[in-house]
């Protein structure tokens, strides 16, 4: 399987497929959405996007990364939403640096959006793929892993990315070492010595999950908008009750 792993600004043309990672904490939190019984998450483009979404569906509930705000329902914080009851709501998230990666490759064959949290369903969807490919005598098509924070940079997005390629590749690989750099990452540093706003003290450790849902993230175009729902995936992924 041929893998790049870019941040956003290096992107330069339409991927084939797409895995979209932010650990730290958008797709985190998507996993958890839609563990609390969402039926789809809008990415939305800017927080005025978001807002007038809210607007035009007020049963909708808005969420926007860094602290409480008028017009939003939640924060961008797993701790903080893990016990909300979102059963069949729709869920508008805009955040900083994930939603925006997810946009930028919104014409891809395939998005998966991603986190440690679902890593193990995303590899399977990966490989399956792929396998699919070869049974058809196909040319792989190529994953682009899009680092998302830190221009590229941050190490929980990369180390997650290559986990999960070396996952996808493999269908084994020790996550050890790849948590490791991510609960070392500037990004756990600052969620753990309240940096950043809107953060709950758990974020970290529910960030370094892994495999905690037997799903994947999978982003689609519908009626215009960026929507992500859940991709279930057979058992067992090593994924642990909600």
């Amino acid at each position: 399987m041929d893998t790049r792993f870019l941040g956003i600004d290096e992107l330069d043309e339409v991927p084939s497929v797409a895995v979209v990672v932010d650990v730290m904490r958008a797709f985190t939190v998507a996993a958890w959405i839609f563990a609390r019984g969402a039926e789809k998450i809008v990415l939305a483009g800017s927080l005025d996007e978001a807002l007038a979404l809210k607007e035009r569906h007020p049963e909708w509930v808005a969420l926007k990364d860094g602290p409480a705000a008028p017009g939003f329902d939640l924060v961008n914080s797993p701790g903080l939403l893990r016990t909300c009851d979102l059963t069949g709501r729709t869920v508008v998230q805009k955040t900083t640096a994930g939603t925006v990666g997810a946009l930028a490759v919104k014409d891809a064959s395939l998005v998966l959006c991603a986190s440690f949290a679902v890593a193990g369903a995303t590899a399977h969807v990966l490989r399956t793929r792929a396998d699919e490919a070869d049974e058809a005598s196909e040319a792989d098509e190529g994953v682009t892993f899009v680092v998302t924070g830190e221009d590229g940079t941050a190490d929980e997005d990369l180390a997650c990315a290559q986990y999960i390629a070396r996952r996808a590749a493999t269908g084994e690989e020790d996550a050890g070492p790849y948590l490791a750099r991510a609960a070392g990452s500037r990004a756990a540093a600052e969620l753990t010595n309240g940096v950043r706003e809107g953060v709950h003290a758990d974020d970290v450790e529910l960030c370094l999950e892994l495999d905690r849902f037997p799903f994947a993230l999978v982003a689609g175009e519908e009626d215009g908008l960026l929507v992500l729902r859940p991709h279930p995936v057979p058992s067992p992924t090593g994924a642990a009750s909600v």
